[in-house]
């Protein structure tokens, strides 16, 4: 416990807990949207369990760091690209959220009776709804592990930031689950987001590396439009 007493190793907390609830948006809004499709007498217990299992397999991931690691071995060759374990996480969670999100966006296009009967159709869950958290959690979590292992040594400081990060995330879950669900353009952004992170994870699999920053500010860029849409949709229309 050195570390409470060195000013450099707050600050590696502080930066990591930034970068932490910075990757976390998009499990976020992942888990705003699956959870939209349950009961809304049990959206906040989703939000709540969801973030949970996010930290879990994020806290897990780094007690067994060794094996993590060695997800950067080569496994197999296609077309002169090196296949890790961790390129098939990659590639596997990308296709399953592009999946995902493509088939929110076709439940959303149609109107609301239609997407009722099809949810209720599909057997949406709780329990359904938390596995594809979970799938999804080990993808996320997989490059949040790696980016806090790339930045500070002691493992208590990275658990420390994740669990700070998924608190902060906890709190506001609800508030951004409940501006999604209330703004259908909105929602149809935050899936839009979904697949364009669902394209970089495959990219990423294939080892075609993005800079994050680019795509952080295209999301940011593209939200910031659609606060100004609503706000000129509420002046025009100030009674809706």
């Amino acid at each position: 416990m050195d570390w409470l007493t060195d000013p450099n190793a707050w600050v590696a907390l502080l930066t990591l807990t930034s970068l932490e609830i910075i990757l976390g948006i998009d499990n976020i809004i992942f888990i705003s949207v699956l959870v939209g499709r349950l009961p809304e007498k049990d959206r906040k217990q989703g939000r709540t369990f969801g973030l949970a299992l996010a930290m879990i397999s994020r806290i897990l991931l780094l007690l067994s760091i060794t094996w993590v690691m060695k997800l950067n071995d080569t496994l197999f060759t296609i077309l002169s690209n090196d296949i890790s374990g961790r390129d098939l996480i990659l590639l596997c969670g990308g296709l399953f959220l592009l999946a995902k999100s493509t088939h929110e966006i076709h439940n959303t296009m149609e109107d609301n009776e239609s997407s009722e009967i099809s949810v209720n159709k599909a057997g949406v869950t709780f329990g359904n709804v938390l596995l594809q958290v979970a799938v999804i959690d080990l993808v996320f979590s997989l490059d949040s592990v790696i980016t806090a292992v790339g930045l500070v040594d002691e493992v208590q400081i990275m658990v420390l930031a994740i669990i700070i990060s998924v608190g902060v995330m906890m709190l506001s879950a609800t508030a951004i689950g409940n501006f999604v669900d209330e703004h259908p353009t909105v929602k149809m952004l935050a899936l839009s987001f979904l697949i364009l992170v669902a394209v970089t994870l495959v990219a990423e699999g294939l080892d075609f590396h993005f800079p994050k920053g680019y795509i952080y500010f295209a999301m940011a860029f593209s939200f910031f439009v659609e606060m100004l849409n609503l706000r000129v949709r509420k002046i025009s229309h100030p009674t809706k």
